[in-house]
């Protein structure tokens, strides 16, 4: 099982490209090690540093003929990967 999910492409994360970083999704049970070589392997770069953090599930609910119903958005981890200074992760090179 691989440890990197998707890349995220967002507004804000394209304006930290510029500066060598790149976010991606990543597996809840990954470390930083284990995403930094994941990183390495795939795309061919040195990682410098890598920054994680959790962002947990809301609550929602919605209408749904007249009926309530609830449910909770999963929870998800990120990581944020500084590679070395000149290095480019092309994320688009696999469409």
């Amino acid at each position: 099982m691989s440890v990197l999910k998707r890349p995220i492409v967002t507004e804000k994360m394209t304006g930290l490209n510029k500066q060598g970083k790149y976010a991606f999704e990543v597996e809840l049970r990954a470390n930083k090690l284990e995403i930094g070589k994941a990183i390495e392997k795939m795309y061919g770069v040195n990682v410098e540093a890598v920054n994680t953090f959790r962002v947990f599930g809301k609550k929602r609910s919605k209408n749904i003929n007249g009926r309530v119903v609830s449910g909770k958005t999963p929870t998800i981890k990120k990581a944020i990967v500084t590679v070395a200074e000149g290095e480019v992760i092309d994320i688009y090179a696999d469409l």
